[in-house]
C-alpha cells in the first residue's frame, strides 16, 4: 500500500470522527499512541506488538494530516528527497 493510499483510507473510513474530536483531541490521541510504542520498545514486547503501535501512530498521524489538509506523502518527500533533510548528503553525514 501506498502512502497517499493509507491517507485516504483513513480520510474515509475516520474523517467524521476526527473532525468531532477535533485537532486537539486527535493530537492527545496520537500522543497516547505514541507513549504506547514507546511502551512497547522500552519494555521488550513482541515484535508483533512493536508493529501494531507502530501501524496505530501512522493512523493516527494520517488523521493529524487529515484534518490540516496535508498531503504526508508530499510533504515527506519535499522534506526527505533521497537526501538528509540537513546536510543533504545520502548517507547522511551529520555529526552524532
Amino acid at each position: 500500500m501506498r502512502i497517499e493510499d493509507a491517507q485516504e483510507m483513513m480520510r474515509r473510513v475516520y474523517i467524521e470522527r476526527d473532525r468531532a474530536r477535533g485537532l486537539a483531541g486527535t493530537l492527545d490521541r496520537t500522543a497516547e499512541e505514541m507513549e504506547e510504542l514507546r511502551d512497547a520498545l522500552l519494555g521488550e514486547q513482541s515484535l508483533e506488538s512493536v508493529k501494531e503501535e507502530v501501524a496505530d501512530v501512522f493512523a493516527w498521524l494520517c488523521s493529524l494530516a487529515n484534518l490540516m489538509d496535508i498531503d504526508i506523502a508530499s510533504a515527506f518527500f519535499a522534506k526527505y528527497s533521497n537526501s538528509c533533510s540537513k546536510c543533504r548528503k545520502s548517507p547522511c553525514e551529520c555529526p552524532e
